[in-house]
């Protein structure tokens, strides 16, 4: 079924069945023009129905027990001689393999009783069962049993009772309005908190999980998922923030339920997310509202959501708790037909499409106004003489958002700050909770900015920028930092080309333009609530 939100346009609908549905059709009419949906109501008898989908209107195809096996319809009456069980499983494949072939349409099935055509009531209650089976590989929307009636199929033709037409009509109207028209056919999955839990980058291989137990669980229940849609045709790609030596490996370690081969594409970069299914949509040449995004970051789902608004977007829960309805919407959006070969292959043809293909580096969506909206309030602090156990292990721990990689010890910590030296951090929190310590900055006795690291689950909102426009109007804010390119800190390489810093040589610390920095970035502190603590 089709739904349609613009009130001024017409669709069309064909509604078929074996029996006579003219009733269901007036009440379908009702319930849509009740909506204020425009839609003509056609109905077709299931003898009508090609062998070939040549469907141009969206169909609801109402499915009855004899509709896949014939045998079982009521007007033929109990055959003298039981039939072979066999016989009507395998004429049974056969409706639906061909029912699968039917792409513009959505199945109803209405299990209504059989006549007990087999010689033993348990063989009757089998043969139910595996029509049951049989039909939900169709993912039909199932009626109650008891909206059917003998009454009415027998009196004329209907077999869907008087008094239960219009909620049959509700049924099939809000189940139907609430899949999309279009089939989801390809999933662009984060890594990070996704695939597995932690960050690989940060916590190395040894220190994520993703074992079918514990704190891995739902990022292996997740897998065990895309391992399923793959098999059924859906394509998988993953796309991450992240550095390509990072994360290839590990996809093909053969560690994980899924491996590098089982993803049309992997992208790693520190591009946006957006700019990558866009590129993939245009070269996979399927469209975007064919594709379903998964992350955790809500700022990354806003800025696809923005970028790229027919994609559907959904949050990988932070509470196990909400696991197994995302899970279950999630899987929602691929309906299972029947396995071909043809399936099957799909990955490694799509793959043959998408062989070299580089991040694209075009920029994403403007998220400011989301970014207001998420009430965030940061908290900065001088831990000079206070603990710093927590900013210690930013530094230390943290590879993509540091200044230049090197480890310090509590001994060279406690030497810098007590010649001169201070320790700066930033916490931050908005209306999804509290993320903590998030940023740490560390001077020298020269004012010189000798490491400066945040955690990179908080890299999209802004932080480093309005800390850093704060810090610029201190009396003493320095202006000397010792930036060293490494192989994992592009994030911060891309911080460093902003035009108010400039190089002052090899081996030299960067300068930084205070007054041109705090000037041009004056917005993203706009975007906080800042306090300070022992400043």
């Amino acid at each position: 079924m089709v739904y349609r939100k613009n009130p001024h346009e017409t669709v069309g609908l064909v509604l078929i069945a074996s029996c006579d549905v003219d009733p269901l059709r007036q009440a379908l009419q009702v319930a849509l023009a009740q909506r204020g949906i425009r839609c003509i109501v056609e109905t077709a008898t299931w003898a009508a129905v090609q062998p070939v989908d040549m469907a141009t209107n969206p169909e609801v195809l109402l499915l009855l027990p004899w509709d896949l096996v014939a045998d079982l319809s009521w007007c033929r009456g109990v055959p003298a001689d039981p039939p072979d069980l066999r016989q009507l499983e395998l004429r049974m494949e056969e409706v639906i393999q061909w029912l699968a072939t039917r792409h513009n349409t959505t199945f109803a099935y209405l299990p209504a009783p059989i006549p007990p055509i087999c010689g033993r009531g348990r063989d009757n209650r089998i043969l139910a069962n595996t029509l049951v089976r049989a039909v939900s590989r169709l993912s039909p929307i199932v009626l109650p049993s008891e909206m059917f009636s003998c009454t009415s199929l027998f009196d004329h033709g209907c077999a869907i009772a008087d008094t239960a037409l219009s909620t049959a009509a509700e049924i099939l109207i809000r189940t139907a309005m609430a899949e999309s028209t279009t089939t989801a056919k390809v999933l662009v999955t984060d890594c990070d908190h996704v695939l597995w839990s932690g960050v690989v980058a940060e916590d190395g291989v040894e220190g994520i999980s993703f074992g079918p137990c514990g704190q891995g669980y739902p990022h292996f229940a997740y897998q065990r998922l895309l391992v399923r849609l793959k098999r059924d045709g859906i394509l998988l790609a993953a796309v991450t923030r992240n550095d390509p030596e990072v994360v290839g490996p590990l996809l093909a370690s053969g560690r994980l339920q899924l491996n590098d081969g089982d993803f049309v594409a992997g992208i790693a970069s520190h591009d946006a997310k957006s700019a990558q299914i866009r590129q993939l949509s245009e070269q996979l040449g399927l469209s975007l509202d064919s594709f379903v995004f998964v992350d955790d970051n809500p700022v990354e789902l806003a800025e696809v959501a923005s970028a790229l608004p027919k994609v559907r977007c959904l949050q990988f829960p932070e509470d196990v708790r909400n696991f197994p309805s995302f899970l279950e919407e999630l899987a929602g959006l691929f309906p299972r037909g029947i396995r071909t070969a043809e399936d099957r292959d799909r990955t490694a043809y799509y793959r043959q499409r998408l062989e070299g293909v580089q991040p694209s580096q075009l920029s994403g969506a403007d998220l400011s106004q989301f970014l207001r909206g998420l009430e965030m309030r940061l908290t900065v602090e001088n831990r000079t003489h206070s603990d710093s156990t927590r900013a210690l292990q930013l530094i230390n721990k943290t590879n993509v958002f540091n200044l230049n990689g090197h480890r310090f010890s509590d001994r060279e910590i406690t030497e810098l700050l007590v010649n001169g030296g201070q320790l700066w951090t930033a916490t931050l929190e908005d209306r999804t909770g509290n993320h903590g310590e998030v940023l740490a900055c560390l001077t020298d006795g020269d004012n010189v900015v000798r490491s400066f690291a945040m955690s990179c689950r908080v890299l999209q909102r802004r932080v480093e920028y309005a800390f850093l426009v704060w810090f610029t109007r201190l009396s003493n804010a320095p202006q000397k930092w010792q930036f060293v390119p490494t192989d994992r800190n592009e994030p911060m390489r891309r911080f460093f080309a902003d035009p108010a810093f400039r190089s002052l040589g090899p081996d030299e610390p960067m300068r930084l333009d205070t007054k041109a920095f705090a000037t041009t970035h004056a917005d993203d502190l706009s975007l906080f609530d800042l306090r300070t603590v022992g400043v």
